[in-house]
């Protein structure tokens, strides 16, 4: 068989591989490690300042 020709084989053989699904694994976190912050309570303005002042150290 040359390069690039269609191998029925193949091909029905990538369909049952992909067409099972293994989910006997258990996708739920239990326990969470980190930290998560968040400040809603600074007006539009101080986030434009911070935004600035952000810019300026990364030049």
């Amino acid at each position: 068989m040359s390069m690039g020709a269609y191998d029925d084989d193949e091909h029905e053989r990538r369909e049952r591989k992909n067409g099972s699904v293994d989910a006997d694994f258990d996708d739920d976190r239990r326990v969470y490690r980190g930290e998560m912050t968040y400040d809603a309570g600074d007006s539009a303005e101080d986030l434009l300042d911070q935004f600035r002042e952000m810019q300026e150290r990364s030049t």
